[in-house]
């Protein structure tokens, strides 16, 4: 009965939580994210963002950074000071690409950090890493 359960699991499909404000690249991306094989719950600004993160618990979290309500680092503070949320990984996405940023993004509690425009299959290949390391671990 296990191995069914198991095999059941592994055959679902992984759930991403998109938090996005921009709905044009939320819309764009969810669609892409879904093409790849993954079920894409979207949140359209921090806030909600930490709650569907609770309520959903999804295997993998992109966070915009520049938020209303509440803004990424603040969002991923608090879905990592949760014990229910703290070992989804979540990947930082900005549009404002500074020097430290990629650094200050991994101090919030982000695993890993890209950048806008998005290049999918770059993001794709970090989904897949983070998704790894957090089933090892």
């Amino acid at each position: 009965m296990e191995d069914r359960d198991s095999s059941l699991q592994s055959s679902l499909p992984l759930k991403v939580l998109l938090v996005e404000d921009n709905e044009l690249n939320s819309d764009m991306l969810s669609r892409r994210l879904q093409r790849a094989g993954y079920a894409v719950v979207v949140a359209s600004d921090g806030a909600e963002g930490v709650a569907k993160a609770i309520s959903e618990l999804p295997d993998l979290i992109l966070m915009d950074i520049s938020l209303p309500i509440l803004d990424g680092w603040e969002a991923t503070q608090q879905i990592k000071a949760n014990a229910q949320t703290a070992r989804i990984p979540i990947i930082a996405l900005t549009a404002h690409a500074m020097a430290g940023d990629r650094e200050k993004a991994l101090a919030a509690g982000c695993n890993d950090y890209d950048t806008k425009p998005v290049e999918l299959p770059r993001l794709l290949g970090k989904i897949e890493g983070c998704l790894k390391r957090s089933i090892s671990n």
